[in-house]
């Protein structure tokens, strides 16, 4: 299966059931990252990378291959060169008739999460070798 494929099943879904417990475990023995938006303050990450990020208003999500990246508290100069080397995900909120919207260089498919029939969120998917090492 392609990223675009992917993107297909998951597109129109309804916000509370984005993806199953076996689409997730799929899209993680595929390398697939799917990253889409859930209430009004949160990015939800599943597959080859699982977590969350809170966000608001504009966020930006680093993340490389062994997933979402953290600052450390502090200046840290080796968090500093670390993060850089990281993929950036923008996460924006109301854009384009939608709540949550991505942007990023990564190659991704995109898909429509909808709420009560409305758009809600357009959602991304991207292979994880896409990070780079």
């Amino acid at each position: 299966m392609t990223i675009q494929g992917f993107a297909k099943m998951l597109d129109g879904r309804e916000m509370g059931a984005e993806m199953t417990r076996e689409e997730k475990a799929q899209a993680k023995e595929l390398g697939f990252v799917v990253v889409f938006g859930y209430s009004d303050d949160n990015a939800e990450i599943r597959g080859a990378i699982n977590g969350e990020v809170s966000c608001y208003d504009e966020t930006e999500i680093h993340l490389n291959q062994d997933g979402i990246f953290k600052d450390c508290e502090g200046e840290c100069k080796y968090s500093k060169a670390a993060k850089e080397k990281c993929k950036v995900i923008k996460g924006i909120w109301d854009k384009e008739g939608y709540s949550w919207t991505y942007e990023t260089d990564i190659p991704h498919a995109t898909f429509d999460i909808m709420e009560d029939g409305e758009k809600y969120c357009r959602g991304i998917v991207f292979d994880i070798k896409s990070l780079g090492e």
